[in-house]
């Protein structure tokens, strides 16, 4: 497994592939065909942590996202499980990065964490058998599509629930050639567990996704798909402390503000 992180290094955004002890500086995003630039980051660890602020891993022209990709999650909602996979997008301005704060809107009495499965897509993609889609599938990290959910269903579409800055933290690495097929995912609130699930339980595996969201719109090299949420979402208040973990990849912690 290959592991990259994007880093604030002397004032400049900068993405780095992580290895034991240390980082190497590459010249653009790796799913872009960036190279080793020759400069080295010493006493690096395998989050990113220890050289300059960490920023979310990824630049995606658009993040698609998948709803009730998880049978369980769907019914403690009260919905059925959509026959088709159910899609909706964020915008690339609700990006937040590692220990980024989370901004709870005045608008909405309840916001929830989703832990989520991050899809990078390494090539352009457009109307994709399941072969092609797999491939265009470069790497996996850490989304949280964090929802006003009193919002949500007050207006019957997603886009304002969804939307709000920092309602998608991402990263904190993004790692290629990591199985998606089954790895444990959770999500803890001030130490508490609240969701403990596993990416063998989606509905909709990660090829299909992608192979169905490329017969509506075209992937990008470096755009985001987040791939559903296991049970037990819950809500979050100012002064929380949140980690997500998704095994191979790491934690990505964060916190909330009102």
């Amino acid at each position: 497994m290959k592991r990259f992180a994007r880093l604030e290094l002397d004032d400049r955004p900068c993405y780095v592939q992580l290895e034991e002890g240390g980082a190497e500086i590459l010249d653009r995003a790796p799913w872009l065909g960036g190279t080793r630039t020759g400069q080295r980051i010493e006493s690096v660890d395998a989050l990113g942590r220890g050289a300059g602020r960490r920023l979310a891993p990824v630049q995606p022209s658009k993040i698609v996202c998948i709803g009730r990709n998880y049978a369980a999650h769907a019914r403690e909602l009260g919905n059925d499980v959509p026959t088709l996979p159910l899609l909706f997008l964020k915008p690339p301005s609700a990006l937040l990065g590692p220990d980024g704060v989370i901004e709870l809107p005045a608008a909405s009495e309840r916001v929830e964490h989703e832990v989520e499965l991050g899809l990078v897509i390494g090539q352009r993609v457009r109307r994709a058998d399941m072969q092609r889609a797999r491939a265009a599938i470069w790497g996996l990290t850490i989304v949280c599509d964090v929802t006003a959910r009193d919002l949500q269903r007050a207006d019957k579409t997603w886009a304002r629930g969804k939307g709000f800055d920092t309602f998608c933290p991402v990263g904190p690495v993004v790692v290629a050639d990591l199985d998606d097929a089954a790895l444990g995912i959770c999500c803890s609130v001030n130490g508490e567990l609240r969701q403990d699930g596993c990416t063998d339980a989606m509905v909709h595996r990660p090829d299909a996704l992608v192979a169905y969201i490329s017969q509506i719109m075209t992937l990008e090299p470096g755009d985001l798909v987040a791939t559903g949420t296991p049970a037990g979402v819950g809500p979050l208040e100012a002064g929380d402390n949140m980690q997500l973990t998704i095994d191979g990849i790491g934690a990505l912690d964060i916190t909330v503000s009102a």
